[in-house]
Formats: structure tokens, sequence, C-alpha cells
């Protein structure tokens, strides 16, 4: 495998996802039967995609199996071992995703070999950690993007939490008010988690009851409202007072560290991440939650939102900073005034077309590669050089050399 190539990638239905999003971006015009959810590009296991190599739709994890220093190129083949280090995913969400923190690379190793000593399957829903990776994510918005990020500074937290704050809740609030610090946040967190069915249930009901009157006055009583609707019986109906509640706008994005206790809620992104499937789960979800193990990763510090800057690499190409040995993100914009010259010296790229058409060149090859809207491509490390014209936005994933 020497050229540029088309990718064919597999679309994971969810129940959080949307009829109409990820076919419009690929040029559908009817809604799908069923809600898709996410559209993986990469060599993931789960779901790897194909490539289109000598007329033949191949795995792209077999032919970086069977080649990883031409495709991957020789610092990250070595570096990460032979594998792709990161999943890149277009994600589109019409209903609250579970709340939920990654482990970090030394909680990922030691996790991973418990539950293989205690022999849990890999496939098992009360299984943590599914390999030994950590897992550091951005998301970008294209559309308007709801979601949640971190642990609010406190002195917010115990400011909302205070006008809804119900009796049944009263006794533990008055300790958090007594210790507004990390340690205890942390025993006011685990004492939610912890509380028995009933207690939650009439807590939950009371909060939402409350926050209803104050649901013009600050835009996460609301969204506490619309949680309740999806998880009435969930105690992650009071994350929004909580947690960090941001909207990005189409072009920002955001950095999602280790132990960061986040949730996505509503929006078509882009994200790329590393190359794990490591999900530890908090709540809005029926899946398994594991409190001692979300109590073990979390970071219970104050968390503020710092939207990732942006560099310009030349006149068609930003990126964006990454805190990630992993992967970085880029946008591409071309003119039909505007060629984009990608670089010789380079780590293995995947380019998501989401706007308008443009033609790839591989100029080793002479060969052209036609894009429009919704196709993505992978150019192998062993592409010296590529010109891109048309009038079209692309999406780039690579690895920061």
């Amino acid at each position: 495998m020497t050229g540029i190539c088309l990718l064919k990638n597999t679309i994971q239905e969810y129940a959080w996802g949307s009829y109409t999003a990820i076919p419009d971006l690929l040029g559908n015009s009817s809604p799908a039967n069923t809600p898709q959810a996410e559209l993986w590009m990469g060599a993931h296991p789960k779901a790897p995609s194909k490539v289109k190599c000598n007329g033949k739709w191949r795995s792209l994890l077999e032919l970086i199996d069977k080649n990883p220093q031409d495709i991957l190129g020789e610092e990250a083949a070595r570096k990460f071992k032979n594998r792709l280090p990161y999943l890149f995913k277009v994600l589109a969400a019409t209903k609250p995703l579970s709340i939920q923190a990654h482990p970090t690379l030394d909680q990922a190793k030691e996790g991973f070999e418990r539950e293989n000593r205690l022999g849990i399957p890999l496939d098992a829903s009360n299984r943590n950690f599914k390999d030994d990776n950590h897992k550091p994510e951005c998301i970008c918005a294209l559309t308007s993007f709801w979601a949640l990020n971190g642990f609010r500074k406190i002195s917010d937290m115990i400011f909302l939490m205070d006008k809804i704050c119900p009796t049944g809740l009263k006794k533990d609030f008055k300790l958090f008010r007594q210790q507004p610090d990390s340690r205890g946040l942390k025993e006011f967190f685990k004492g939610l988690m912890i509380m028995d069915r009933t207690t939650k249930k009439q807590i939950i009901d009371d909060v939402v009851k409350n926050a209803d009157h104050l649901k013009d006055e600050n835009r996460a009583y609301q969204c506490m409202i619309d949680l309740y609707e999806e998880y009435p019986s969930d105690i992650g109906v009071l994350s929004p007072i909580i947690l960090n509640l941001i909207c990005l706008e189409p072009g920002q994005a955001m950095f999602l560290q280790a132990g960061t206790l986040h949730a996505y809620l509503d929006g078509v992104g882009i994200e790329v991440m590393a190359n794990s499937d490591n999900v530890i789960r908090g709540g809005l979800t029926p899946k398994h939650v594991d409190v001692k193990e979300l109590l073990n990763v979390l970071n219970f510090k104050e968390c503020d939102i710092n939207l990732l800057k942006m560099e310009k690499i030349n006149p068609c190409e930003h990126q964006y900073e990454s805190h990630a040995e992993e992967f970085v993100l880029s946008v591409i914009r071309v003119k039909k005034d505007m060629i984009y010259h990608g670089s010789g010296k380079r780590c293995v790229e995947i380019l998501l077309c989401t706007n308008g058409d443009a033609v790839v060149i591989d100029l080793a090859e002479n060969k052209n590669i036609h894009i429009k809207k919704g196709m993505s491509i992978l150019i192998p490390a062993v592409v010296n050089k590529y010109d891109i014209m048309g009038d079209a936005v692309f999406y780039k994933a690579t690895v920061p050399i």
C-alpha cells in the first residue's frame, strides 16, 4: 500500500443518536430507520475502517499489521507498537450520553490486569477496563454542542444547590458547605452515589420540582428538568449544577483529560481520542455503574473550561492545540484560488470532508481522487506529497511529530 485511499467506515447505532445528522453528512436525503450515533474512522478492533486498495476493500487493521511503518510512519509505529493510536469519529447526539470518566494510563493498566485476574469476560456488562490504554479525547463542534465537562467552582455549586436543596439532602449539603474543598466535594458526591434507591428518587423528584420555579434564572436548572424527563430515577439529573455546563459553537473545541467527569448532551461534533474503550460510568445510563471505581479515577478539583486555541499552520490549515501524544486535530479549508499542500514529513493522516467537494492529488502516483461531503481518505505516511484543490472543508486527524 503506497498511495492515498478512500475509506469506508462503520456507523454505530445507539439510542441517543440522530436519524438525520450522519445521513445528511453522507449525502443521504432520507432519514435513517434507526438512530445513528457515531461514524468511526480508524483501526479499532471493534469496527475497523475498510480501505479501497487496488480496487478491493480491505480492513485497515489488517493492512497496518502487514505494513505498519509504511502506513503509520516509522516514529508512530515504534512509539505505539505498530498500532494506529487514535480513533476519529463523527458524534451525533439528540439525547444525553452517560456521565463518565476515563482512567489514566497507569489506572488502565492496573485495572485491566486486575479484571483479567478476576476472570471477568471482556464483554461482561460489569467489566470496566476493556484494554490497558487511557482515553484522552477532544471534541470539536459542527453544530451547537451542549456538554457537561468537569466539576464547577465549588462556590458556584453551593450557590446553585442552595436554592433548590430538598429536605432529604440538607444534612449532607450542610457538611459540604462546612468543607468547601476537594475532600468535601468527594464526600458529598459519594453520598449522592451510594444513597438507597428510595431516598435517591425522593431527592431527585424534590430537586427537580424546586428547579422548575427557577428554570428561567439559570440554564443549569432547565437542563436538570430535561435530564429528568429522560432519566427520572437517575442521580445524574443533578449533574448540571455540579458540573460545568457548556455550549460549544461550530468550530470551537475542548479537551477532556483522564479523571474528568463529563457527558455530551446534544449536538453534532468531530471527536478524536486515544484508541481505547475504557469508560467508567457515573449516571444517565441503564448500564453498569461501579461507584468504587468511579471514585478512584475521578479528579475532584474544580475545572475551568478552556477552549482549545488554534494555530495557523499554512494559509489553508489551522491546528487545534493538543494535550495528547496520540493525536492532533486540524481543519483544512480550500478554495478555488487556494491550494493545500500536504507536508512530506508526517505520520498517517485521516481526512474527512464535511462540506463542499475537492480533488486530492497524489503527486507521486499522479492519481486524482474526487472527494465530496461525507467522504474520508487515508493518507499513509509513505505518501511523500499531496495537494488538495477545490472548494471544501476537511477535518484531519494525525499523530503529532
